[in-house]
């Protein structure tokens, strides 16, 4: 079974999303080591490595250099742990979620290159300088290009001869379950209806203030929050009693939410961190066969602007959620089979079954639009060599 090192931003055991969802799938062709940012802690530098999977082991490397993410810094450290992870004389197949992880390519000895590119991650807040030409540099090299959405599709397959859009999936088995009021979880059960809901990261993508407005409009709606708070001030969220936040929750928790909801809100600001997410959730939603409002996401509004209520300001918002709340019994049952429909085209299985496909037809060094040498190109991001820190063996 080859190796496939997956290079990753997010962590594994954070929010259940795509690199989750593919991966599990794809540990049926590969053997898998998820390589997690760093994490800081004193003493000797080592690699966690945890069994997440049947044939997923997450390597967490813990150094005590106090750079985040995969910063300059921690490069030679961390290219000394990566050494004794694939046996000598293999060529992993190397697939990237963060083109900052770039630089730990040298000295694997690559059969393949992928980037899975699931979010514009240079409009997020506070995004290293270095992204955006490290994304070129990787562009260059890779030999399939996988992106997250339509929107990001348009923006990156003019720079790759090899770019395919394989929008976020479904588990639609998982989330059916919702369909049975009887599942509410019991940490909603004192929160009275309606409720309107929404599920996922809280960041900067989030509308504290469309939130806030309806909150004010509506005292009698409960507005239930599921997810972690990240890179922004608590402060700064809505505090109205009919607001609740219910904290980072499992993969497994989260049909149990939506059983007892009314409405799914899909509340995202329109800035730039949102030009080009394709939101997980919305077909979720569906699979869930409950009514959802959204604003004008282009990878929402596109393809499920039919199925989906969009609504372009506060005010169209609030009067969209107060619509799908009144709607009737023969207008349910037309929105449930239109949704239906557009969740039985697509699986995460068939999804991973298809960029495996992919994988193993690409034939490497042939697919960049344009083609540079791997040395010439890691000679451009590569950090400037400094002394790694001592590293001890794996826990």
């Amino acid at each position: 079974m080859p190796t496939l090192i997956v290079f990753c931003h997010l962590r594994w055991d954070f929010v259940f999303q795509r690199p989750q969802h593919l991966m599990t799938r794809l540990a049926e062709h590969y053997r898998i080591l998820f390589v997690e940012e760093p994490v800081y802690g004193e003493g000797q530098a080592y690699m966690k490595k945890t069994a997440a999977a049947p044939n997923i082991t997450v390597c967490q490397p813990h150094t005590p250099i106090h750079a985040p993410g995969f910063h300059d810094d921690q490069i030679p450290t961390l290219q000394a742990m990566l050494a004794d992870l694939v046996p000598e004389g293999e060529q992993p197949v190397v697939w990237f979620y963060t083109p900052m992880a770039l630089p730990l390519l040298q000295g694997l000895n690559p059969s393949k290159i992928i980037y899975d590119c699931m979010d514009e991650l240079a409009m997020f807040k506070n995004s290293p300088k270095q992204l955006l030409q490290r994304e070129s540099a990787l562009l260059n090299m890779a030999d399939v290009v996988f992106t997250g959405g339509p929107s990001l599709y348009q923006s990156k397959r003019d720079r790759h001869a090899n770019a395919h859009c394989f929008s976020s999936s479904v588990d639609a088995k998982h989330f059916r379950q919702a369909q049975d009021a009887d599942i509410s979880h019991p940490d909603q059960a004192h929160i009275p209806h309606p409720r309107l809901g929404f599920y996922g990261v809280i960041d900067e993508r989030f509308d504290v203030d469309l939130v806030s407005s309806m909150a004010d409009a509506h005292p009698e709606w409960q507005i239930v929050l599921v997810g972690p708070v990240v890179k922004i001030d608590p402060a700064t969220l809505p505090k109205q009693a009919n607001v609740h936040y219910m904290g980072q929750r499992t993969y497994d928790e989260l049909p149990k939410f939506l059983a007892g909801w009314d409405v799914c809100l899909l509340p995202f600001a329109m800035n730039d961190s949102t030009k080009f997410i394709s939101p997980t959730k919305v077909l979720e939603y569906m699979a869930a066969e409950l009514p959802a409002v959204s604003t004008p996401i282009t990878d929402v509004k596109v393809p499920y602007g039919d199925v989906v209520a969009v609504a372009e300001t506060t005010e169209e918002f609030i009067a969209a959620c107060e619509r799908q709340l009144a709607l009737g019994d023969g207008e349910r049952q037309a929105m449930a089979k239109r949704m239906r429909e557009v969740v039985a085209g697509t699986s995460w299985d068939l999804t991973a079954s298809r960029m495996h496909e992919l994988i193993t037809s690409a034939v490497p060094g042939h697919n960049a639009r344009r083609p540079a040498p791997a040395d010439a190109v890691m000679a451009e991001v590569l950090p400037v060599k400094v002394n790694a820190v001592p590293v001890a063996k794996t826990a």
